[in-house]
């Protein structure tokens, strides 16, 4: 890690550790806002059912905002849509989410065709676009809410993961990275956010966007277009 990266997660400790149940937010037994029923892009449903063949994957990868956009622009990509993944309080809001006090990790659903788009592909995509070595942060944004992360579904997701994770490491190493922390567990409960999160950059063009790769190559999959 690098200096800067170093004092950052010094003057964020409080957001960098996960909180135990005791300390996390009580949260909400019911969804405390409602969600869009189309996307903004591709008007397409955001929730489930999906049409028959479609498979669902989940990434974490920091600012879900930009991450959101490189998945949707995916030939093959059916719907997409962010979320909180992977903590302790239910029904998390956004502003209970960026204290830390939740747990959960800002997500983007990928619901996609395998038959035009491979997980594989997605994890390509998943891995190049971003640092997956910084432990609960992604650049300028710290906290727990900015880990990397992949939550599967069934034992082929969770191998086709764990393989890319053990490939791209090496690869990272030569060039002057540290050890993936990417967490890669079963998809825990997702939680959609809020409707103004849902394709904010394509509602809002020159919004914030802090996702950024390492510019070394994953040996999966296909290379993402832009």
């Amino acid at each position: 890690m690098s200096s800067i990266g170093k004092l950052m997660m010094m003057l964020n400790s409080d957001k960098t550790q996960m909180p135990s149940a005791e300390d996390a937010l009580p949260g909400s037994s019911e969804p405390r806002f409602s969600v869009p029923e189309t996307h903004e892009v591709l008007g397409t449903p955001l929730k489930p059912p999906f049409p028959e063949g479609i498979e669902v994957a989940y990434f974490a990868l920091g600012c879900f905002w930009g991450a959101e956009r490189l998945f949707w622009e995916l030939d093959g990509v059916y719907t997409t849509a962010v979320g909180y993944q992977n903590g302790i309080t239910p029904n998390p809001t956004y502003e209970e989410t960026v204290t830390g006090k939740t747990g959960h990790a800002e997500t983007v659903m990928v619901a996609y065709d395998p038959t035009k788009v491979s997980y594989e592909d997605l994890l390509k995509v998943f891995f190049e676009e971003h640092d997956p070595t910084q432990g609960m942060r992604q650049g300028n944004d710290v906290g727990t809410q900015y880990r990397s992360a992949i939550y599967t579904y069934g034992d082929a997701q969770a191998a086709a993961a764990a393989a890319s994770r053990d490939a791209y490491e090496p690869a990272l190493t030569r060039g002057g990275y540290g050890p993936i922390t990417t967490e890669i567990r079963p998809a825990p409960p997702f939680y959609y956010a809020e409707g103004y999160h849902q394709q904010y950059l394509a509602k809002n063009p020159g919004g914030y966007c802090g996702i950024g790769g390492t510019g070394v190559a994953c040996p999966t999959g296909v290379a993402v277009a832009h």
